[in-house]
């Protein structure tokens, strides 16, 4: 009997609507883990990298990890991997809430979505039972509305992961939503959803999550929360009382955060929208997801006025993308719009770094008033929610916008206008004043993501230890030790807040000590710290491999040339820029990798994925 994991594999054919159960190979489990990485073994097996990403031979897969769905600080994660239709390479989403360990507890680590349904339908699972339902009715729902619908059908106790009307129309930045406001956001996974015709995934899970050695679990569960605690005794804790927009003040304060396009990296107004304002005005509640003790999610309600609304949000990326980004101080225009991206299924940074890439075409004279419908001043709120609106259903100028910014750009004939990478739109944080950061999004399996290497915590944040944003040649072996333990997290289904600050030893290596002790006592595997590291390397390496086989090589380890190029106008960063190409070589040394970028033979051997 496999611990911690579940030991299932849920297969669902949606073109001839057929059910299978799958046992979970235990070396798999070992090597792969779960989550990210049990995701890119089953797509470098059975997922061509060159397929249609909207098609029917591409997959959707919804995996967990075995700290998923326990009492493990923040064992509440899950991932959705697919190939993206944005950006053509893999991508996988990370998202919590309470649907990840609901659908572990339902007796599976993951599910395995093929083919194309003939019609709408949604899954549900209840307790290791699952069958495809008609979900005509619920063709063109918003997501709440999915939600509340689908819960009255099956289960009220169901937790759901399902797509608005973004995901249906193909916008190639839709989100799958789950507990209505959290987001497995990114690259388009919700466009693949709504291209299989699967409205969503429902789940009711009681079963518990078996144990190696469960008083050892229990054990090292409270010392970890124990040196949390030890921490908040300090005074307020700032993710838990102003959530991630707490993080406006440190990028604003080193001059990295995004205005207008990244223009510049300094907000006139960041005071209007950061989040101690967003605390003040409309914050509800603070919302933890499942085994969280930290409790960064943010309910809220704008009252009244034309922006009136409530829900989630907006969090740290949500703030740059629809408020600096775009030059929107109005924290209540800010905040309708990301209600309508949860609503409609939207991903946040996408549409805000698409609209802002509109403006800057537009107040270049590259785009018109005539194309759009009406003016695209920076700054102008009402637009902003006006357009949100429209790239959600496809109407008007939101039917360009809904195809993202390079594509946008490309057809205005102004391509480097888009700020992507691979693609994929970058978050919040400037790469000439954190240069790590931009390492990490040129070489990132996914394109622009800071969520595959976070080097904002100690280049900004001084998490675990504090190093200077500016400088490069140090920056590409912090890059990969980051790199490969954010994969270890993501495959261990646990979020890196808690991760980094608190089951990493405190140092630039962060070896994943607590993470080890916490895996070890669940699954009884008796995994070394070499072992764990070297599992994210595989990870990491695997995705490398999809990316490759899908016409991917050494040019798109890239930024936009305003990066490279264009040293920053103002602010504490004034006068640098990212110096990509001096860090790759190395980068490319350090991971065992040809100048190419290929990993070499050596490398695939070492990891066992030569012949995958």
């Amino acid at each position: 009997m496999m611990t911690g994991w579940m030991g299932k594999i849920l297969r669902v054919n949606l073109s001839n609507s057929e059910i299978n159960e799958e046992a979970l190979d235990p070396q798999v489990a070992r090597d792969f883990m779960g989550g990210r990485g049990l995701a890119i073994y089953y797509m470098l097996k059975e997922v061509d990298p060159n397929c249609d990403a909207l098609g029917k031979e591409n997959k959707l897969i919804m995996s967990t990890g075995p700290l998923t769905g326990t009492k493990a600080p923040t064992g509440g994660r899950y991932m959705v991997t697919t190939k993206s239709p944005l950006t053509n390479a893999i991508t996988c989403s990370n998202s919590g809430g309470s649907f990840p360990a609901e659908l572990k507890k339902s007796g599976f680590d993951a599910i395995i979505v093929e083919g194309r349904a003939a019609d709408p339908v949604y899954l549900w699972i209840n307790d290791g039972k699952a069958e495809l339902k008609p979900a005509g009715h619920l063709w063109g729902k918003d997501t709440h509305e999915t939600d509340d619908a689908i819960r009255a059908e099956t289960d009220n106790k169901a937790k759901t992961a399902v797509i608005g009307p973004a995901g249906e129309k193909r916008v190639l930045f839709a989100s799958i939503m789950n507990d209505r406001d959290r987001a497995a956001g990114r690259a388009g996974v919700g466009a693949v959803m709504g291209a299989k015709k699967l409205k969503g995934v429902a789940v009711r899970g009681t079963q518990k999550v078996s144990m190696a050695n469960e008083e050892r679990f229990n054990e090292m569960n409270q010392k970890y929360r124990e040196r949390f605690k030890e921490v908040k005794k300090a005074g307020p804790y700032p993710l838990t009382t102003q959530g991630t927009a707490i993080k406006v003040v440190a990028t604003q304060t080193h001059g990295v955060f995004p205005t207008r396009t990244f223009q510049t990296g300094q907000f006139e107004e960041w005071e209007a929208i950061y989040g101690e304002a967003l605390t003040e005005k409309y914050l509800v509640k603070a919302k933890p997801c499942f085994s969280c003790p930290i409790a960064c999610g943010r309910v809220t309600k704008v009252p009244d006025g034309p922006y009136q609304g409530q829900g989630e949000g907006p969090e740290y990326e949500t703030v740059y993308s629809l408020g600096s980004d775009v030059g929107v101080g109005d924290l209540a225009a800010l905040t309708k719009a990301n209600y309508l991206c949860n609503e409609l299924g939207l991903d946040t940074i996408s549409m805000g770094s698409t609209i802002a890439c509109a403006m800057e075409l537009y107040e270049n004279g590259h785009l018109s008033e005539s194309d759009i419908g009406f003016p695209l001043e920076w700054g102008d709120g009402e637009a902003l929610v006006k357009l949100t609106q429209q790239t959600g259903m496809r109407e008007g100028f939101g039917d360009i916008l809904a195809e993202g910014s390079l594509r946008m750009a490309t057809r205005y004939g102004h391509p480097e206008l888009a700020m992507v990478s691979k693609g994929l739109d970058l978050p919040g944080y400037d790469p000439r004043g954190t240069q790590g950061l931009g390492l990490n999004y040129a070489t990132s399996p996914i394109g622009a993501s800071h969520m595959r290497g976070d080097l904002p915590y100690c280049e900004l944040l001084g998490v675990p230890v504090k190093i200077y944003g500016l400088t490069w040649a140090d920056k590409p072996p912090i890059v990969v030790k980051w790199q490969n333990v954010f994969s270890l997290i993501d495959a261990a289904g646990l979020c890196v807040f808690f991760s980094i600050r608190y089951l990493c030893d405190p140092t630039l290596e962060i070896r994943p000590e607590g993470i080890m002790d916490l895996l070890n006592a669940a699954t009884g595997a008796d995994y070394a710290l070499d072992e764990l590291e070297k599992i994210g390397d595989r990870i990491l390496n695997a995705e490398r491999l999809f990316l490759l086989r899908a016409g991917f090589d050494r040019r798109q380890d890239s930024l936009p040339e305003r990066f490279t190029n264009t040293p920053m106008p103002d602010g504490p960063a004034k006068g640098v820029v990212c110096h990509l190409d001096e860090m790759l070589e190395q980068y490319y040394q350090i991971r065992g990798w040809s100048q190419d970028g290929l990993p070499t033979e050596e490398k695939l051997n070492d990891l066992g994925l030569a012949g995958m």
